[in-house]
């Protein structure tokens, strides 16, 4: 029964490798940091979204153990049964203090939270109106719901007012954004999407999994970088980026959103709670984040001297702050070999090409962290420099 699916699938992933777009999965040695072990080899990381360094990080460890010997291993339930622990209270709690938020749910993972989001508030009267470049959870969470879809073209609030006029008769209308596009590092004009959403009464919803715990004057994301904090009605987000690089998610707002999500959203009801261990380590990031911010200093040291030094170098970055930045190469077999020659330099990057990105605008993504040091980051531009000159070099020899 299954030769002919076999044979369909073969030949599906054989076309995937003669276009140039595999996705190798290297395997990695050891913690997520600054530098890691793929195979024999000891490499520079930039593809990791460790923005912070705390995937490693002593204290980080130390809090899961702690939590892993007081509260056991997991929680072998659902939250509503027999999963909850005070650990999984408190931690809510702290996220809502933290993002100025009434309340806030915990999920296991953002794609879940996202997931249990829109089935959960809309339904067949209202709308959602939702930026062509959100990320994938957000997409199929609104394909879940039975709302009327609306999109508009990336951070272009002439379209989005176009479509909100569009589902003026909805009921309820929510706008849905990623804080931070991952793909470019651009973030989204929150003050003027939350403008829109009060001139035509609708609800607004961030995905700030590439923004919270460093985006900000204390690290609060999109919303307070912003300024629109009180405007800002769901924020999404994950544990697993900045906030210590493991796993989980959670969503925000006020409380009756939150309320009726743990009443009614099916991610939530029928996951398992977050291992004590992820909890109790997430605990200590928000600590750590009150404590100090040198961190985010110099993370966003590295990022303004990788983004100048790769231009200096005579490459084509996206504009920006954020440190994603993609370094475009355009042509998808092009952006592969170079990730694959800048790793036998000691350089650990992808390159994204197309469905992930438009086509013809395949690039590599290097993502900075506050674990690189100014050396790392400069022999990562001279690897990059150093990898174009040899593939030119052979380009033109064919």
């Amino acid at each position: 029964m299954y030769s002919a699916m076999r044979d369909h699938l073969t030949r599906e992933i054989e076309d995937i490798r003669e276009a140039g777009l595999f996705k190798d999965q290297r395997l990695i040695s050891g913690p997520q940091s600054a530098r890691i072990s793929v195979g024999d080899d000891s490499v520079l990381n930039f593809c990791s979204n460790n923005y912070l360094g705390l995937a490693d990080h002593p204290d980080l460890i130390e809090a899961a153990k702690r939590a892993l010997d007081e509260s056991g291993f997991g929680m072998a339930s659902v939250r509503f049964i027999c999963g909850t622990q005070d650990l999984h209270a408190r931690l809510e709690r702290r996220l809502s203090e933290f993002l100025r938020v009434d309340d806030t749910i915990l999920y296991s993972s953002c794609f879940d939270a996202n997931g249990g989001v829109f089935e959960t508030l809309l339904s067949a009267e209202d709308a959602v109106i939702s930026d062509e470049l959100n990320h994938a959870s957000i997409i199929d969470g609104i394909r879940l719901s039975k709302a009327a879809r609306f999109r508009y073209k990336n951070r272009d609030m002439v379209d989005l007012e176009k479509q909100l006029i569009a589902a003026a008769d909805a009921r309820h209308r929510l706008i849905v954004t990623d804080g931070v596009f991952s793909m470019d590092g651009y973030l989204a004009p929150l003050d003027e999407i939350c403008d829109l959403a009060e001139r035509h009464d609708a609800l607004v919803m961030v995905d700030d999994s590439h923004a919270v715990g460093f985006v900000g004057p204390n690290g609060q994301g999109t919303p307070e970088l912003f300024g629109v904090q009180d405007r800002v009605d769901i924020v999404t987000g994950t544990l697993g980026k900045a906030l210590g690089g493991a796993s989980g998610g959670y969503v925000a707002g006020h409380a009756e959103i939150v309320e009726i999500l743990r009443q009614r959203s099916r991610p939530y009801l029928f996951s398992n709670s977050l291992a004590p261990m992820i909890v109790g380590a997430s605990l200590r990031v928000l600590d750590m984040l009150s404590e100090a911010d040198d961190l985010r200093t110099r993370l966003n040291r590295n990022a303004a001297l990788f983004r100048e030094s790769i231009t200096a170098a005579g490459f084509d970055v996206l504009d920006g702050e954020h440190p994603i930045v993609p370094v475009m190469i355009g042509d998808a077999a092009q952006a592969a070999r170079m990730a694959s020659a800048l790793l036998e330099k000691g350089v650990y990057v992808t390159a994204f090409s197309y469905p992930v990105v438009p086509m013809g605008r395949a690039r590599i993504r290097v993502q900075l962290s506050a674990a690189h040091s100014e050396d790392d980051v400069r022999a990562a531009v001279a690897a990059f420099a150093q990898v174009r000159d040899e593939l030119g070099a052979a380009d033109s020899t064919d």
